[in-house]
């Protein structure tokens, strides 16, 4: 049986079952838009970043919507022994970062993609430093992968990770269990750079499309308007 972008059965339903434990145990689920989600093919979920809690709290989603959920993670995870054997079977694309390999993380995505996994971006490439928690502005690999590779690109945004384990912090509140809020948008619009050259204006147009339909279903899970820019790293509200 064909299972694209998935680990060996036995380690996944191990990860599985050990992490789900703890996440029934400490959160509650407010799930919204999951008909979004596709069950096949190669798919981008492109997502806001709240918390070092939310790539957890995001696998259960997806995961329970049918999908593997598939992270880069920082490429030094990968060589500690025991959790790195274990990263990398469950098919987690390494990071090389402030390295000339660098490259070598979206071409290792652009591979899953093509083989039909489901590959989980924080477009802003860091937890957000907005006052308020909104979505910054995006760096271009996701929109450059999803131009690369025709797969639809699933705005999700999510709420509540922060509440776990806010950002600085290292030890999570795990009492009283928090509510993890997730709506998946319908697939973002980038049919209209189709054909255009990979470079410039059209990545950085791309991207804020996309950036926008994570900020919009950002706006409709806390009932709040948006902001009308988005937030730049190093600048102030």
């Amino acid at each position: 049986m064909s299972r694209p972008g998935r680990p060996p059965i036995p380690l996944e339903a191990f990860v599985v079952v050990i992490v789900k434990a703890f996440l029934y145990l400490f959160s509650k689920r407010d799930w919204r838009g999951r008909a979004h989600l596709p069950r096949t093919g190669g798919v981008i979920i492109a997502t806001n970043h709240l918390s070092w809690s939310d790539p957890l709290l995001l696998a259960h989603f997806t995961y329970d919507n049918g999908r593997w959920p598939v992270y880069l993670a920082k490429s030094g995870l990968f060589d500690i022994p025991v959790i790195g054997w274990i990263i990398r079977k469950c098919r987690q694309i390494p990071v090389f970062r402030g390295s000339t390999d660098a490259a070598r993380s979206l071409k290792f995505a652009e591979d899953a993609l093509r083989e039909g996994s489901c590959v989980i971006f924080y477009p802003e490439g860091t937890i957000t430093r907005d006052p308020e928690l909104w979505p910054m502005a995006g760096k271009t690999g996701v929109a450059r992968l999803a131009l690369a590779t025709g797969v639809p690109v699933i705005p999700v945004a999510h709420w509540g990770a922060q509440d776990l384990l806010p950002y600085g912090q290292k030890a999570p509140r795990l009492l009283p269990r928090k509510t993890f809020h997730a709506i998946a948008g319908p697939p973002v619009d980038l049919s209209k750079y189709e054909g255009l050259p990979l470079r410039g204006k059209v990545l950085k147009e791309a991207t804020a499309d996309i950036m926008a339909a994570i900020t919009a279903q950002l706006a409709e899970l806390r009932g709040e308007k948006a902001p009308d820019t988005p937030f730049e790293a190093g600048e102030s509200r």
